[in-house]
C-alpha cells in the first residue's frame, strides 16, 4: 500500500510537469508561426586600422600568358624603383590612375606609399613612374600643386627616355590633358599667378593636333642630359632650349594671369 506522503509527491510532480507543458504551448501560440528566431551571433569583424597606419604591401600581379622580354624589363623597373625610393605599393589598380602619399611616425620614420597600375605597357609605365616621381622630387617641393604635378610628369618622362622605354603619342596626350585639368582646377580655386612651366597647358589642346613634345625643358636627369648633350655635339645641332618661349603673360577668359618662374 502506497503511503499518503508518496502519493502527494507524485501528484505534485505530475501537476508541475503538466503546467510546464501547457505554458510552452501557450507561448508558442502567442508567438505565432512567424515569430522572430533567436538572434544570430554576430560574426567577428576584422579590426580597423588606426589612422596613419600603413596597409600591407600589394602582391605583384601574375602576368597572363608567356612573359615577354619587355615585360621582364617592366618587372625589373618596379623592383628597382621600390628599392631605390623605399616605396610600398598599397594596391595595383586596374585603371590608369594612381596616387602617392606619405605617413610620418613619432620615431621619425616615414612610409612612402603609392597606388598605380602595374607596368605592362607605355601608359601604365608612365603612370607608375609619375607616382614614383612625387616621392623622387619630394612633396611640397614645388608649389602650387599643379606645378608639382608637372614636375612629377617631367620626372616620369625623363626616366622613361633614360631607360629607353617607349614613350608614345597617347602617353604625351595623357600628360597634356592631366596638366590642363590641374591648371583649370587651380584656377577655380583662386590661382592668380601661373608658373612658367604650365603655360603650354593653360588651354586644352585639340586632338587634331599632335601632343606637346615629351621634353619642354632641358632635362634635369643627369644621365639623359649627358646623352642629349653628346648627341647634339655629334650632330652639331645646338639650338635654343624649349624654355625660351616661356615667361610671357597670357589671357584666359578675360583675366590676365601673370607668369611666375619658380626657383
Amino acid at each position: 500500500m502506497t503511503s499518503p506522503r508518496r502519493s502527494r509527491s507524485f501528484v505534485a510532480e505530475f501537476a508541475s510537469n503538466l503546467w510546464d507543458l501547457l505554458q510552452g504551448q501557450v507561448g508558442s501560440a502567442r508567438r505565432g508561426p512567424f515569430a522572430p528566431s533567436a538572434p544570430k551571433a554576430k560574426s567577428a569583424r576584422p579590426p580597423r586600422r588606426s589612422r596613419g597606419s600603413v596597409p600591407p604591401a600589394a602582391p605583384t600581379p601574375a602576368v597572363k600568358g608567356r612573359s615577354s622580354r619587355q615585360q621582364g624589363r617592366y618587372d625589373e623597373l618596379v623592383k628597382t624603383m621600390k628599392v631605390e625610393f623605399g616605396l610600398r605599393v598599397v594596391r595595383w589598380r586596374s585603371s590608369t590612375s594612381g596616387c602617392a602619399w606619405q605617413v610620418f611616425y613619432q620615431d621619425g620614420s616615414v612610409a612612402r606609399l603609392i597606388e598605380s597600375p602595374y607596368p605592362r605597357g607605355p601608359m601604365s609605365c608612365a603612370v607608375f613612374l609619375h607616382e614614383v616621381g612625387h616621392h623622387a622630387i619630394g612633396f611640397k617641393t614645388f608649389r602650387p600643386r599643379c606645378r608639382e604635378e608637372y614636375h612629377a610628369w617631367r620626372w616620369s618622362f625623363e626616366k622613361m627616355l633614360e631607360l629607353d622605354f617607349n614613350l608614345t603619342e597617347s602617353v604625351r596626350r595623357r600628360r597634356d590633358e592631366a596638366l590642363h585639368y590641374a591648371v583649370a582646377k587651380a584656377a577655380r580655386r583662386g590661382l592668380k599667378r601661373l608658373p612658367a612651366e604650365l603655360v603650354p597647358f593653360l588651354k586644352p589642346r585639340s586632338r587634331d593636333l599632335e601632343p606637346l613634345p615629351a621634353l619642354l625643358e632641358p632635362p634635369v636627369n643627369p644621365v639623359l642630359a649627358a646623352r642629349i648633350r653628346a648627341e647634339r655635339e655629334t650632330l652639331g645641332n645646338v639650338g635654343g632650349s624649349a624654355e625660351d618661349d616661356l615667361g610671357t603673360v597670357v589671357e584666359s577668359g578675360g583675366v590676365a594671369i601673370g607668369v611666375e618662374r619658380g626657383g
